[in-house]
């Protein structure tokens, strides 16, 4: 017996899709030249000064990020853990930050989360506390990466025909031939020789997983064709579309074919359906299927071939009036219909209408389009879902809950041609949001062409980099409601780190990048090489005080390490006290540091030292100029300087 539309529910067979995962990048060290001795490593350095017994919170900071910048955070989470432990009160928030993303990217999410409370309580960065507090299981929010949507197959699909999912409670119910049994008989269809559909009921976890399959029970469930549910959400209520068929009669149209009609059927019990209602607009004459309600349910979409209709069928509405009452059908016009077929309309909580067509210019078959639709419930721009949603075969009957970006649709992309082996798809959307900016110098505001920008998730692993162009622009394309990290490096300039909470929905973010010009070190400048401290001495005083011992271990290290390292020692006094007084001071606190180098096993041809009274002052703090002890402090130093 012919079937109209092919019943619209025939059109639809298989489907794979096979989605290229966008592959993390990993970040490599970047190689530091120097003129002179350009094998002097400060990771190294600072390494035998703590094996030496020196620490302190400058140290710990340094030997942290020399770790923390190259991507090796377990070696990093070691010495920030060590510096918040020793060290608190002079510990900055964002390196208890620091210390969370290096634990974290290590799989211990635990101590990550102490951490990060801890970062919250000595007042880091606003917006990355409150994300944290609100993702406190970012664990199980954790999803694959894609372009934009993942597809895979459902659980439930069988050898024949599967399609049409809708939501019911926090459950999936779906239309499928898999059997139809009759008098202890299995019923087939004559058109396609598949047994009739009837709907189901899978439980669904929150992965959107489907198990445990169960026939509707009740009157829902005839010897002909049922499909299309859509469910009201207190799920005590459900339209439905099934062959001209109630009360054990079927009725034909003039031709002697059985259209499809839409019927409603309450719930009574834990599952069976019963006092199935015709609605009042359907007709032996047309057909009309595929019923969706609208988010405030006080509209039934649906699709027919009814007088007035544009095409093969069209999207119509009607008002839901109460007690089986319903307004007038309204066609949807001609800004959405066609004069092919349009079909399997769905409302989503956000009140966007999706629907199929073969209608439009798509990729074959039907294909799956969007609009959102206004505050009279109509149609506005139609736009496409493109691929992976849309295939060449026909792709329809999409459902998708926008909070949870977790959907379902049905396609034959993988089914032979001219059969009908739909399969259900699941479908995880990959909200995105394009974070971009300029990388610029934060002094001059001047371009810096050729930074490297890194984009590094929620556990500091890197995702995607680039190395801008001329233009020093950056864009990556990330998803919504997750924490990145964007990290500019550039030779010659500081890294620049820069926290962004991406919304929930698709967006553009603008995010510059202004980089801070390093301090140039001299090629033969060991103490700046090694960032080290100045060695401080008290007024009129030549002592190594215990703050000076810990950078002259810097030194220290740097000659055990490097047998040929020859250095000359400069020592300098501040203005107060005469010419030649400040000179033989400036010699003895000299001779006092090359001492202390030898007395820990330095031999004595490695060191010269020279002191320089104050001839060399680094401030205006000159005779007669009165200044503070602190500005008088800094002209008592010393400094490291490499012989060549």
């Amino acid at each position: 017996m012919k079937i109209v539309y092919k019943i619209s529910l025939f059109f639809l067979m298989g489907f794979c899709a096979n989605i290229a995962f966008a592959q993390k990048t990993q970040l490599k060290k970047a190689e530091k030249a120097y003129e002179h001795y350009a094998y002097i490593d400060a990771q190294v350095i600072y390494l035998k000064v703590v094996a030496d017994g020196y620490r302190s919170a400058e140290i710990l900071k340094k030997l942290g990020d020399t770790y923390y910048f190259n991507a090796d955070y377990k070696n990093a989470g070691k010495w920030y853990q060590e510096l918040i432990k020793d060290f608190p009160s002079e510990t900055e928030p964002v390196y208890y930050f620091r210390a969370a993303q290096s634990l974290k990217s290590e799989g211990n999410y635990k101590r990550s989360d102490e951490l990060m409370d801890q970062f919250s309580a000595v007042g880091g960065l606003s917006h990355v506390i409150q994300n944290f507090k609100e993702n406190k299981n970012y664990l199980s929010d954790i999803q694959s990466k894609s372009d934009k949507y993942i597809l895979e197959k459902a659980e439930i699909n069988t050898t024949n025909s599967d399609f049409g999912p809708a939501f019911y409670l926090n459950n999936i119910v779906f239309a499928s031939a898999m059997d139809t049994v009759v008098d202890g008989k299995l019923r087939l269809h004559d058109w396609n020789k598949q047994p009739f559909l009837n709907l189901y009921m899978a439980e669904m976890n929150e992965d959107g997983k489907l198990y445990n399959m169960e026939k509707l029970g009740g009157d829902i469930t005839t010897k002909f064709h049922e499909s299309s549910p859509s469910f009201t959400k207190d799920g005590r209520a459900v339209y439905f579309t099934r062959n001209n068929f109630i009360d054990g009669k079927k009725g034909r149209d003039k031709e002697k074919n059985i259209r499809l009609k839409i019927y409603k059927a309450t719930k009574l019990g834990e599952n069976l359906w019963t006092n199935i209602e015709e609605l009042p607009f359907n007709s032996a004459t047309y057909s009309v299927a595929h019923p969706a309600l609208s988010s405030d349910e006080k509209r039934l979409y649906f699709s027919s071939d009814m007088p007035g209709t544009i095409g093969q069928s069209d999207l119509w509405y009607v008002d839901i009036l109460g007690d089986n009452n319903y307004g007038s059908p309204v066609n949807l016009g001609l800004g959405i219909n066609t004069e092919a077929r349009e079909n399997f309309p769905f409302i989503s909580s956000n009140n966007v209408l999706y629907f199929s067509t073969d209608g439009r210019a798509g990729l074959g078959g039907l294909d799956i389009y969007f609009t959102q639709l206004n505050e009279q419930g109509l149609p506005t721009e139609i736009q496409t879902l493109g691929t992976p949603i849309n295939s060449g075969k026909d792709d329809f009957a999409l459902i998708i809950n926008e909070e949870k970006n977790l959907g379902f649709l049905s396609s034959n992309r993988n089914g032979i041609s001219g059969s009908v082996g739909d399969d259900i798809y699941r479908v995880n959307r990959v909200c995105e949001i394009t974070i971009s900016g300029l990388v610029t110098d934060e002094n001059t505001g001047v371009l810096l062409p050729g930074s490297l920008v890194i984009v590094m998730d929620q556990d500091n692993n890197p995702i995607n980099s680039m190395t801008v162009g001329r233009d020093a622009e950056y864009s990556f394309n990330v998803e919504c409601n997750k924490q990145y990290t964007i990290r500019g490096t550039k030779d010659k300039y500081e890294p620049k780190e820069k926290i962004v909470s991406t919304p929930r929905e698709s967006s553009s973010i603008n995010l510059p990048l202004e980089l801070k010009p390093s301090d140039p070190c001299p090629p033969n400048d060991l103490g700046c090489r090694l960032s080290l401290q100045p060695i401080y001495f008290d007024f009129d005083r030549y002592n190594i005080r215990p703050d000076a011992a810990i950078e002259l271990a810097k030194i220290l290290a740097a000659l055990r390490e490097y047998p040929e390292l020859i250095i000359h020692i400069e020592s300098h006094t501040d203005s107060r006290g005469s010419d030649s007084y400040n000179e033989l001071l400036s010699e003895r606190r000299a001779q006092s540091t090359l001492e202390w180098l030898i007395s820990k096993g330095i031999t004595r041809n490695r060191l010269t030292a020279k002191g320089y009274g104050e001839g060399r002052l680094i401030n205006e703090c000159s005779n007669g100029v009165e200044c503070t002890e602190e500005a008088h402090q800094l002209n008592r130093r010393s400094m490291f300087i490499i012989k060549n």
